[in-house]
């Protein structure tokens, strides 16, 4: 019998929640399939068995907050004896001896050294292992291993491109928190993680997806009051647990602003960038890649960047230097259901056009179902937002910690402008657009800035120009 212990999925975290099991007990797995989709500060991470086997029975419920070296899942793998409890993968004590190589369980990611982690709990988080009078506001947990009929475990996703919740109704009393975990509702393993965080109960709600199932917007509707949820009556509160990816955005902010920042903004006449890209749209190299601003934007600042580097730089305080990389690790920053995260393209300055569109698209694919990896999430040098997807003008962007400028692209709209004309100046009906820059004060000042707003707008504006880059 081996035990599985939670291990630190390579980010050097804590603890991280049990989003879904994608295993149930009696279940056989082989090694490396999934066994547990798991969410840390900074991402949602599947877990792979690092044995064959049976699976005899899950230690930990699903919305439960567990320490790192928390035993997790039970696997029979036929051998005699139970396994030495380590943090990471377990190894029997033949293994341990013959050597980490032997023992033919070290996966990526896992490591193979064993240590303990004790921590307290902190108020209004479910901690497995905690006596239940110190769980405050406990929705998700349960005291007992969790195990269900291999039917009922449904592969991740994400939320098909589902539209947010709406605003929350005005504060009044609170309601009794509902169960959403109702087996005969028919929901994606996020719609029921949407309806625990918004205390929906998933009986109440009538499902207007395939087959009736329950869709985001269902529960998002049961919650403002607009559906005859149980909990969706006017006056309403709800309290959605900082947890995970949208906990750290929070920190992630409030680090930012400590930041001296500065802005720059410009308007730029971008159409013929707007041909561009439908001219790219017909090229075969092109192929089955989304095409969007976003990506001659990349495109552009990787060019700007070259005759700025100081633009891709940070500064060490302690150290007293500013550290410039060759590299332009560019963060895309993306709103999910779980919260803004801000992957990067590695070395996106030496890509091509067609490569940089690649990757882009895989990025933005992997944000919307909940792919993002925690080497997708480090080493950003630079970081661009799109927030004209929303429609909205412009606006101004808050530095990603760690780095050192920030661009922000409003949306693409017709406006009247002034043009050379063959009869000197006249009025034109031109595709425009805002470019804002934020701007680490410590490490750049206004004219590094604006040299390089200016260097981006001259790409986005003439587009040919870029050849003398």
């Amino acid at each position: 019998m081996l035990t599985f212990n939670l291990p630190d999925p390579g980010e050097g975290l804590a603890e991280a929640e049990i989003v879904q099991w994608l295993v149930a007990a009696g279940q056989t797995v082989a090694v490396n399939d999934p066994l547990v989709e798991i969410e840390t500060a900074k991402s949602l991470v599947e877990l792979p068995s690092p044995w064959a086997g049976t699976v005899v029975a899950l230690l930990v419920a699903e919305g439960d907050l567990v320490p790192v070296g928390t035993p997790i899942v039970t696997i029979d793998d036929g051998s005699a004896g139970d396994a030495t409890v380590v943090s990471g993968p377990v190894v029997t004590d033949a293994d341990a001896e013959a050597g980490p190589a032997a023992s033919g369980a070290v996966l990526v990611g896992y490591g193979t050294t064993a240590a303990s982690v004790s921590r307290r709990p902190r108020a209004g988080r479910t901690v497995v292992g905690v006596d239940r009078d110190e769980q405050v506001h406990e929705s998700y947990s349960t005291a007992q291993p969790v195990s269900r009929p291999v039917g009922e475990v449904t592969s991740p996703g994400a939320l098909g491109g589902e539209p947010l919740p709406p605003p929350l109704p005005d504060p009044g009393e609170p309601a009794p928190a509902a169960s959403a975990t109702t087996p005969g509702a028919k929901a994606k393993p996020q719609v029921r993680r949407l309806a625990r965080d918004l205390e929906v109960d998933l009986a109440s709600v009538v499902g207007t997806g395939a087959d009736g199932a329950v869709t985001a917007v269902d529960v998002a509707r049961a919650a403002s009051g607009s559906s005859n949820g149980a909990n969706g009556q006017a006056g309403v509160v709800h309290r959605v647990p900082l947890r995970g990816i949208r906990r750290e955005m929070v920190a992630s902010m409030m680090n930012s602003v400590k930041t001296p920042q500065a802005s720059l903004w410009a308007d730029v006449d971008v159409t013929e960038t707007v041909r561009l890209i439908e001219a790219l749209k017909k090229r075969r190299e092109f192929d089955g890649l989304r095409i969007s601003p976003s990506l001659i934007l990349a495109r552009a600042v990787c060019l700007a960047m070259g005759r700025s580097p100081e633009v891709n730089g940070s500064i060490d305080v302690e150290a007293a230097v500013i550290v410039v990389p060759e590299d332009v690790n560019l963060g895309i920053a993306a709103a999910t259901a779980r919260g803004l995260v801000v992957p990067n393209i590695k070395a996106a300055n030496k890509l091509s056009l067609v490569a940089l569109a690649t990757a882009l698209n895989g990025l933005v694919n992997a944000a919307r179902e909940g792919r993002i990896t925690p080497a997708d999430l480090r080493g950003g040098t630079f970081t661009i937002t799109n927030v004209g997807v929303f429609g909205i003008e412009g606006g101004t962007p808050i530095l990603v910690p760690g780095e050192s400028a920030v661009l922000c692209l409003g949306a693409i709209s017709k406006r009247p402008c002034v043009v050379p004309g063959p009869d000197g100046d006249q009025i034109e009906i031109r595709s425009m657009a805002t470019l804002t820059l934020t701007i680490d004060h410590r490490v750049l000042d206004g004219e590094a800035g604006a040299r390089f707003l200016n260097d981006v707008a001259t790409v986005l504006r003439e587009p040919g120009l870029s050849l003398l880059f």
